[in-house]
């Protein structure tokens, strides 16, 4: 048997329910437990492991997810011979999200890193057969307006060819310009962006010309996902502070 992460648990959360007496949570425990006490029970307490809360009369009562955490510590202790600090570690890093690996002695682990869906991987970032379109082109595909698209060429975002043409990725920035626009960001605005674009490009390049070794166009690519993917990571960090 493996003990169950304590369910419904987050650092300062309480979980909504039935309150239960000590009797039932004995009641609960005492099938894979035969030993489970009530002193027991008050000396977990005693050591921070389990809080339950207390009725105005003094009486304490538990939550499911106060029964699943101890059934967790009294697992741990049976199967994994944790003593009480590694558990307070284990029970510590479960509340902060933390996965359990369920089997062995194992300490909870952080979540593998998750690949983003939104930022475009190596495969894509490779150059391809180029599509150029007129100015006339961009504006109607994105709905931009005459006097937005030339803010945008005026603060860098928009870059012409020599010929006067725009490449296939200068779609994806006049329908993000947009769309910006309508929560009242201006053209002006979205200068730091052409600035932190240039940096990251020329980052790249800097480790293009300084380490020799496989496809450069390949390189390129994977650079510049992991790029991409560090700024999103950083901008969502922030957001969610």
């Amino acid at each position: 048997m493996t003990p169950a992460p304590p369910g419904g648990t987050t650092p300062g959360h309480r979980s909504a329910g039935a309150r239960l007496t000590i009797g039932k949570v004995l009641d609960r425990l005492r099938g894979d437990f035969p030993d489970i006490s009530p002193s027991k029970v008050r000396f977990l307490e005693a050591e921070g492991l389990v809080t339950p809360e207390r009725t105005p009369a003094g009486y304490r009562t538990y939550s499911e997810s106060d029964v699943e955490r101890l059934r967790y510590i009294l697992v741990a202790q049976r199967e994994r011979y944790w003593p009480l600090k590694v558990i307070r570690d284990a029970l510590d890093a479960l509340d902060r999200g933390l996965d359990d690996p369920g089997t062995g002695a194992g300490l909870p682990r952080p979540p593998a890193p998750l690949t983003d869906p939104e930022v475009p991987g190596p495969e894509r970032l490779r150059p391809g057969a180029r599509v150029w379109l007129t100015r006339e082109e961009v504006r109607r595909a994105t709905g931009l307006d005459e006097p937005v698209f030339t803010a945008l060429e005026t603060f860098g975002l928009l870059q012409p060819s020599d010929s006067g043409h725009f490449d296939e990725s200068a779609l994806a920035v006049a329908a993000a310009a947009r769309t910006l626009g309508e929560h009242g960001l201006e053209p002006r605005h979205l200068r730091p962006f052409r600035t932190a674009a240039d940096r990251e490009i020329g980052l790249v390049e800097q480790v293009l010309a300084t380490r020799r070794g496989g496809g450069r166009e390949e390189r390129a690519a994977q650079i510049l996902s992991a790029c991409i993917a560090l700024h999103v990571a950083l901008v969502r960090s922030g957001l969610s502070r």
